[in-house]
């Protein structure tokens, strides 16, 4: 077998008595018996993208195991050392229904202990959102996570969170990265200190549901919360710990569980995938609520970050809403309700990302509330909140199916979102309309704007070159024209340039670099290309508009940019 030198030092490291017997057989194995799967685990460190580290598990530098969450938790046991010297430093972790996320949980709390760091670890899997929360309520500098979001059973992951409820960011990030990588593994202290770690449950559920009722609630009558029927899955994931007592707590009470789907299953046995952003995830729920007439349907996704909702429309049949059309919903409700308050006064914001529609700033517009734009990630929302501390944050959103409401939590909550799409559901349906029509009436109001997503998946160390050819053609040799359109602007988000092609002019964009390209067309279109932080993907996400004069003329409107949006993805052979 031919090995690559680098690929080798690192295969000869993983059999060193540093690793333990179980470790090294496995990587023997490998050598023998899979040597393409011996290159993916070692051919490069697995790397932290837009929600943290995620990976297959299994033995290797590129895989997620004891070894690989053991350096990133001694790393971070150092910078947390070197940062907050001569004080009490205090981590909380959480975990998901993968498999192995209990017993590396475990690892984590072990290594942070080993530090002489006080932990707090949850006694069974829940929600990443109460996380966040947890981290704030307890008083802690840091937290983790242990998840793969809605990826492969096959995956696990490890999501870093900062003293203010958020995930890191530039330049923390890279200099904790530049910790965990300076270490050998022959550093990392697994002896735990039991003495330090606690275990936590009860206490703070009651609090994080409570916030989760007193943030996403609007006064919506008993008798809407009574005739609004809800049909809700947890996809096997962990929302199923919280998402049911927050709507309990709030008044509704016509809520019918998929029962299948109910019980935390790492293997996800009744879907595909675990992904709400998908409809055939959302089956056996769709069922239901035609089985029980029921208004809504809302899953989420194993770690309950994300939520899918599904509504009925115009004709009474079951739709799935789009990411960018959960959180227009939402952001228009909550943007009415503080003006109903009389909250608004010209110091709040609601939040977006560069890939999300641009109809959100077209919302805030109309109620005099800046609208502020960040890189992907609910990351950079929770960004904002620190650094713009004199002004009130209202929600914010992005479109890949998370929303997030007020400041509890910062990060992506389908614990809150899922009530709060409920309160507007149950007013509407209660006023004689529905969801379906309230977003009409917002495209009548602001504009039709239609989104959609190409995500092009491409695996293994040919795919990671695939997707990086992929954007260098993009970038040197950039596109004239798209779908007969002219190209007008070309933002670069790895130069931070932005140029105008219509006058040639290049100037500087202050935010963070990205490795993110965004065209527009004369036709006011936006496409916007993405290799995913998290996944071996490219993506490619595409936003078309026009005037909606009417509701009336919905149908002929939805179809024509339907149509465009096929009309670009041929045109950018994308298909």
């Amino acid at each position: 077998m031919n090995i690559a030198p680098n690929i080798l030092d690192a295969v000869n490291e993983w059999l060193t008595p540093t690793f333990d017997q179980e470790t090294q057989a496995a990587v023997k194995d490998l050598m023998t018996t899979s040597p393409k799967e011996l290159e993916e685990s070692f051919y490069k460190n697995l790397e932290f993208g837009t929600g943290g580290m995620r990976g297959v598990m299994g033995v290797g530098n590129n895989r997620i195991n004891k070894y690989t969450l053991g350096k990133n938790t001694q790393g971070l046991s150092d910078y947390l050392h070197e940062v907050f010297p001569n004080q009490t430093i205090k981590v909380v972790i959480a975990y998901d229904c993968r498999h192995n996320s209990n017993t590396l949980a475990k690892v984590v709390a072990d290594v942070f202990s080993a530090n002489g760091i006080q932990v707090y670890l949850f006694s069974d899997l829940r929600p990443t959102p109460e996380l966040s929360f947890a981290l704030k309520y307890l008083g802690c500098q840091c937290g983790i996570v242990l998840t793969a979001s809605h990826n492969p059973p096959e995956y696990n992951g490890y999501k870093v969170y900062w003293e203010d409820g958020g995930q890191i960011v530039p330049p923390q990030d890279a200099a904790i990265i530049n910790v965990i990588e300076s270490l050998s593994y022959d550093k990392i202290k697994f002896n735990a200190n039991d003495s330090l770690i606690k275990y936590i449950d009860i206490e703070i559920d009651k609090a994080f549901v409570q916030s989760s009722v007193d943030n996403a609630s609007f006064n919506t009558p008993a008798a809407a919360k009574d005739n609004l029927h809800i049909v809700f899955t947890s996809l096997h994931g962990t929302s199923i710990k919280s998402i049911p007592d927050t709507l309990s707590q709030a008044g509704y009470n016509n809520v019918h569980i998929v029962p299948e789907q109910a019980v935390p299953d790492g293997n996800f046995p009744t879907v595909k995938s675990p992904n709400p952003e998908e409809p055939e995830a959302l089956t056996m729920a769709l069922a239901l609520a035609d089985k029980t007439n029921s208004d809504i349907v809302v899953g989420t996704d194993p770690d309950c970050d994300r939520l899918g909702v599904a509504v009925r429309n115009n004709d009474g049949k079951m739709i799935l809403l789009n990411g960018n059309q959960t959180m227009v919903l939402m952001t228009s409700f909550l943007l009415k309700q503080w003006k109903k308050a009389g909250k608004l006064n010209g110091k709040q914001f609601v939040g977006s990302t560069i890939v999300s529609t641009p109809m959100i700033m077209e919302l805030a517009t109309s109620y005099g509330v800046e609208c502020k734009v960040g890189l992907t990630g609910f990351k950079w929302i929770a960004k904002m909140i620190k650094d713009f501390p004199e002004l009130e944050f209202i929600g914010g959103g992005e479109e890949s199916f998370g929303f997030m409401v007020g400041d509890a939590v910062r990060d992506k909550d389908a614990v809150a979102a899922t009530l709060l799409i409920c309160e507007i559901a149950a007013q509407a349906k209660a006023a004689g309309s529905s969801v379906y029509k309230e977003l009409i009436q917002l495209y009548v109001e602001n504009g039709f704007y239609k989104e959609y997503l190409v995500s092009l998946t491409k695996k293994g160390m040919e795919g990671l070159e695939e997707i990086n050819q992929m954007m260098i053609n993009l970038r040197q040799n950039p596109l004239k024209e798209i779908n007969g359109e002219r190209v007008i602007m070309v933002e670069d988000y790895q130069s931070s340039t932005a140029l105008n092609l219509l006058t040639n002019e290049e100037s500087a964009m202050d935010i963070p670099k990205s490795n993110v390209l965004i065209y527009y067309t004369a036709d006011g279109s936006k496409i916007c290309a993405r290799p995913s932080g998290t996944e071996p993907k490219i993506k490619f996400y595409i936003s078309v508009n026009a005037e909606l004069e009417s509701v009336s003329d919905f149908d002929e409107a939805e179809s024509f940019l339907d149509q465009k949006i096929q009309n670009i993805i041929a045109d950018m052979q994308l298909n």
